[in-house]
């Protein structure tokens, strides 16, 4: 697998078609406009919540799918239901010749590590799990490169921000279930707003979550009615600013917020809500950013250049692998000032200023 074979004429060839389709892509080194076709098939499987959620599953679909684009291969992905289909997808994935296979999520974790240690010759991407589940601290097969988001750096931004422009003086936050990928968001979270309150002789209050597994959770990633009274319990204790942390939960978090007649702002995770889901505009306040599609979409590139490793990524505000997202309609609603210490609080972790702490952090 991922031998190159030259095919200049008939790739020539179909660079014409293209063109004249208006869909040709971008020349590269590896790609199909480059004069060669590459032997390699690039495939994905989704967590539940599927490739079209706004959130992780879709920006992990997207990066794989422009790395595909780029290379001029074709993507396969096959989505998730339940955890039931995590082993039958994958293997369906490896029975198609898959060269690499990105599994999206830590709940694929260890469906991964089974399929990567029963197909050493195929390239594994692990999507925000370290799939090292002996504990380590080296994943538990060769072939697997886990891509891994220290967002609490961003959600300590997003923290400081939501204190400063609260004016209850209570926000809230609350997850899907208390995994790591989920709490490390509501810990940068937490220590955002405490760092605030420390800064500036204040006392914003954290509704929802108070450290580790004791926070509200809905027991599930599924925008539903739990989803929507969990939300709406934190909503009943006066926030103004509230963090819904797992994928499609926001959802419901948007119809609590719309039947509480109140104004209340949402941060959004993973990607920027403003974009991906232009419903959230009236509400969405920011995003903490965990730039999956980035990571994905190198770690595909590599591999179907040759040039695989399975060194894990950690995405940090320095590396630009997390951010926070730009206000959008709320820049001009909140204070220029509070803009100016977010930025400054940014500098000061990249340069070690601040310690931000998570399980991510070393």
């Amino acid at each position: 697998m991922k031998r190159a074979t030259q095919l200049t004429a008939l790739a020539g060839a179909a660079a014409l078609a293209l063109a004249a389709c208006g869909q040709a892509p971008e020349e590269t080194e590896s790609g199909g406009s480059g004069g060669e076709a590459i032997d390699f098939t690039p495939c994905i499987v989704s967590d539940q919540g599927g490739f079209d959620d706004k959130s992780f599953n879709q920006l992990s679909y997207e990066g794989a799918k422009k790395a595909a684009d780029e290379l001029g291969v074709e993507l396969k992905d096959v989505q998730s239901q339940s955890e039931s289909d995590y082993k039958p997808n994958m293997e369906s994935l490896v029975g198609q010749g898959c060269d690499a296979i990105v599994g999206v999520g830590f709940a694929l974790s260890a469906t991964t590590i089974e399929s990567a240690t029963a197909n050493p010759e195929v390239d594994y991407i692990l999507v925000d799990d370290a799939a090292d589940a002996d504990f380590d601290g080296q994943p538990d097969a060769e072939n697997i490169k886990p891509l891994l988001y220290d967002t609490a750096e961003a959600a300590f931004l997003a923290g400081y921000l939501a204190a400063g422009y609260s004016e209850a003086g209570k926000v809230g936050t609350f997850g899907g279930q208390p995994f790591p990928t989920v709490t490390i968001f509501m810990d940068g979270f937490k220590q955002g707003v405490e760092h605030y309150n420390e800064v500036n002789g204040a006392n914003v209050e954290v509704v929802g979550y108070t450290g580790g597994e004791d926070g509200s959770f809905t027991g599930g990633f599924e925008a539903n009615e739990t989803a929507k009274t969990t939300a709406q319990n934190i909503i009943d204790q006066g926030v103004d600013v509230l963090l819904p942390v797992g994928g499609p939960i926001y959802q419901s978090a948007i119809a609590a917020i719309q039947d509480s007649g109140r104004e209340i702002t949402l941060i959004g995770v993973d990607a920027d809500f403003y974009e991906t889901d232009p419903s959230t505009r009236p509400y969405v306040l920011t995003s903490i950013l965990k730039k999956m599609d980035v990571s994905t979409y190198e770690a595909v590139l590599a591999s179907g250049q040759g040039e695989f490793d399975a060194e894990p990524y950690v995405g940090t505000l320095e590396n630009g692998g997390v951010d926070l997202a730009p206000l959008h309609d709320f820049e001009d609603k909140v204070d220029p000032a509070l803009v100016e210490e977010v930025d400054a609080l940014k500098q000061q972790i990249i340069d070690g200023e601040i310690e931000v702490t998570s399980y991510l952090a070393e």
